[in-house]
């Protein structure tokens, strides 16, 4: 399962897995993928460091990389403060209220909320690049889209790749534009962040966009024989998230999670805007119900949304309240039903990839090949 980028990279398979878990992303890179670690939740420079660290003893001297959230667009002087002051009273007094029906548990006194959506903000990324770029990163990759220029050409000082996230054709063509090496072509059916385009139509359309660019396929993808449909589509790799979170190493920090996801089906999700405010696709709970109820206030607009809702996310999570529990993850949910090793996935993704290659090999006349 190689490719030109994942010969240049290193990496014996072109499966490239994002997760906000250092265990799981040293754990893909050491069964021949590429693990990119999600850089959003660390707001405090020192636990980057620290699992960054942990990451460097534990990956085996493979290569590995950091996902960050950053808008292309500087905004002078604003601060988080100054954010939370821009939400509404009615909007806190819903949450209040929504909270209150479903009898959830305040947190302790004096007890900080452990989801908090910052990374955001730019001056938290540029942090999280400080710590980064002491560490032999190999690819730097933005949620939002193109990183500001002078961060690509810092990360091309250094030797890194950068990769950015696209939802469609149009979006491809700035980034590469914009000088990004690697674009990832993130389909409707995606956990997190999406747009409107399903992969099978996105990733021919990004391919034909901005060629000779690699891109990597994202959305939907959780078996061999869909790697070998994107790598026939014209993708250099697949870019996988939702699919390492129930494997043994994920750190859920949360039983019940665990347990829904295991049980739900792949109509069992739903694209809203009630996490951060931007389309997020996620577990259907009645919290995000709650939100999208027309009678509602409705969602605020990013930045604000992920504020908002930060400390009552905390909350139902600590108390584990599950008619309201969910978590970002895309439509493949539904093949997610058993807890197994990274190893195990790739064992399966590669197996799955070889019979999809035979078969088609033996649909053009070419005999069984491995």
């Amino acid at each position: 399962m190689q490719t030109e980028l994942s010969k240049e990279l290193g990496v014996e398979h072109a499966i490239f897995g994002f997760t906000p878990f250092p265990a799981v992303a040293a754990a893909i890179s050491r069964a021949g993928g590429f693990g990119v670690l999600g850089a959003v939740r660390y707001t405090a420079p020192e636990d980057l460091e620290r699992d960054l660290d942990w990451i460097e003893a534990n990956v085996g001297g493979r290569p590995y990389g950091l996902d960050v959230v950053m808008p292309a667009k500087k905004v002078e002087g604003v601060s988080e403060a100054d954010v939370e002051a821009m939400i509404p009273e009615g909007h806190r007094q819903f949450v209040r209220e929504t909270l209150a029906k479903y009898g959830v548990p305040e947190l302790d006194e004096g007890e900080a909320s452990g989801w908090r959506i910052t990374g955001w903000m730019e001056q938290v990324a540029r942090g999280q690049l400080d710590v980064a770029f002491d560490y032999p990163i190999r690819l730097l990759a933005n949620a939002l889209g193109s990183p500001p220029a002078d961060v690509v050409r810092r990360a091309h000082d250094k030797g890194v790749l950068v990769a950015a996230l696209a939802g469609s054709a149009r979006h491809a063509r700035k980034h590469a534009e914009a000088g990004i090496d690697v674009v990832v072509a993130q389909g409707y059916e995606a956990g997190g962040h999406t747009g409107d385009i399903a992969s099978m139509v996105l990733t021919p359309e990004v391919v034909d966009a901005v060629g000779p660019l690699p891109v990597l396929a994202a959305g939907g993808i959780g078996s061999g024989q869909q790697v070998a449909a994107a790598l026939s589509l014209g993708a250099q790799g697949v870019w996988l998230g939702s699919l390492w979170l129930t494997v043994t190493e994920a750190d859920m920090h949360s039983p019940a999670v665990t347990r829904k996801l295991l049980a739900a089906g792949s109509g069992d999700t739903v694209r809203s805007r009630a996490l951060t405010g931007k389309p997020a696709r996620q577990l259907r709970t009645e919290w995000t119900d709650a939100w999208d109820d027309p009678h509602g206030p409705g969602t605020l607009p990013m930045p604000l949304q992920g504020l908002l809702v930060a400390d009552a996310v905390s909350r139902i999570q600590k108390y584990e309240v599950e008619p309201l529990l969910g978590t970002p993850v895309g439509q493949i949910v539904g093949r997610m039903n058993s807890e197994r090793s990274v190893q195990e996935v790739f064992d399966d993704l590669t197996r799955g990839f070889e019979r999809a290659v035979d078969r088609i090999n033996r649909i053009a006349g070419r005999g069984e090949q491995a």
